[in-house]
């Protein structure tokens, strides 16, 4: 399952090919609290028909209302673009259901460029971070392949969106709980991939739509090439898998690198690869363990919940409280015994 955004765009290129009236609403800015993020698409084609989402459901109702055929309306009109608000007042954000002071700007293009939309989708698909500039007064669009991340947002009457490759997981160990991460990933938007040089757990693995890379985890992870968009979690239990994996994971920017393990086990992980590998305290400071929030987990489908939890507020730059982690909750547990 790839990701919303790409899905969008996809979506909105087949519509187009086959002669349809498209618009593309992009989430150009947010006040307050909002349901979406900037840079959140979704397309809406001449009949009604919806991919994406900008909001709970109440604005996408309203744009198909004003700018589709659906329900007698008006369709879409004969301008390149327009800039609309929701929730200005307070009355209005409850009409559209936005949180309690929320407000939220749109960027719509009437007429999206087929051309243009498949060269963006080129560049996503080869791996490639790109900044989409759209001018507002002529709809005129430019593609910048870039390294870095850029704020997205509008600016005067130009709409700047940065628009990256999937999100991507790779997990050492092929046993329960990594079948459980993985489909959850994959829901979330992630590409997964599997190392497990143990044919035994892999030849039980049951999880479609996952890559199978052969090899030692250390030549795996330096093959994967992972950036800022890429997580690495190790799960096989066996130090002689996870710890080649995790050196190499640490020499380069994944956005969460972790393990499993109790806290014993980690603390014995770190110890280890300080006195044996020429790790630091500081070189460690970006390595996970125990993973996952304390929520209570036994099950592997629970442990799996807690840890994809913990991966995502990471990647949304969520900065969790001590106490919510499995180590600290742990102790907060024990002291109040």
């Amino acid at each position: 399952m790839e990701s919303i955004d790409l899905l969008v765009l996809r979506t909105a290129c087949d519509w187009l090919a086959s002669g349809e009236r498209v618009l593309l609403a992009t989430v150009a800015g947010t006040w307050g609290s909002s349901p979406r993020p900037v840079g959140s698409m979704m397309a809406l084609r001449a009949d009604g028909r919806v991919v994406g989402s900008v909001s709970g459901g109440c604005i996408e109702d309203d744009l198909i209302q004003r700018y589709t055929h659906a329900h007698g309306g008006p369709g879409m009109p004969a301008r390149v673009t327009e800039v609309v608000r929701y929730g200005v007042s307070a009355d209005e954000a409850h009409r559209f259901g936005l949180p309690c002071g929320g407000t939220l700007e749109l960027v719509l293009e009437f007429a999206p460029e087929l051309a243009s939309l498949r060269a963006l989708l080129a560049e996503l698909d080869a791996g490639h971070l790109v900044q989409r500039r759209l001018e507002l007064d002529s709809g005129k669009v430019a593609l910048t392949v870039t390294d870095q991340p850029a704020v997205s947002g509008l600016q005067g009457q130009v709409m700047h969106t940065t628009l990256g490759p999937g999100y991507r997981l790779l997990l050492i160990g092929a046993g329960a709980l990594a079948e459980y991460l993985a489909t959850m990933a994959l829901f979330n938007g992630f590409k997964v991939a599997l190392c497990d040089p143990r044919s035994e757990y892999r030849s039980t693995w049951s999880v479609a739509g996952v890559e199978h890379l052969p090899g030692m985890p250390d030549d795996v992870v330096r093959a994967f090439g992972a950036d800022q968009r890429s997580a690495i979690v190790a799960l096989s239990h066996d130090p002689r898998l996870d710890d080649l994996a995790l050196l190499e994971a640490l020499q380069g920017p994944a956005f969460y690198i972790g393990a499993i393990g109790s806290r014993r086990n980690s603390q014995s992980r770190r110890e280890r690869l300080i006195e044996h590998f020429g790790q630091t305290e500081a070189s460690l400071q970006r390595l996970h363990g125990p993973i996952g929030l304390h929520i209570g987990s036994k099950t592997p489908a629970e442990i799996a919940v807690s840890v994809m939890a913990e991966l995502l507020a990471e990647k949304n730059g969520v900065a969790l409280p001590g106490a919510v982690r499995v180590a600290a909750g742990k102790q907060i547990e024990e002291c109040a015994a």
